[in-house]
């Protein structure tokens, strides 16, 4: 199934292993795993709590 994570790009949701909330410098970002490799990383996020919610709302899509 393929989750559409922003206007150019789509995940492979079957694929994915680990999905990690990550602070970085300039904010939080999620990040999307296969194994060990990151294929995909997210736009920033002012808080944790709405990272977690992103996540939710988008690998739920149908």
């Amino acid at each position: 199934m393929f989750v559409k994570l922003n206007d150019r790009v789509y995940l492979n949701a079957d694929r994915i292993t680990r999905i990690k909330i990550d602070e970085v410098q300039d904010g939080i970002r999620v990040r999307f795993y296969e194994g060990q490799n990151q294929v995909a990383k997210s736009h920033k996020f002012d808080s944790v709590e709405k990272a977690s919610a992103w996540v939710e709302k988008t690998m739920n899509q149908k």
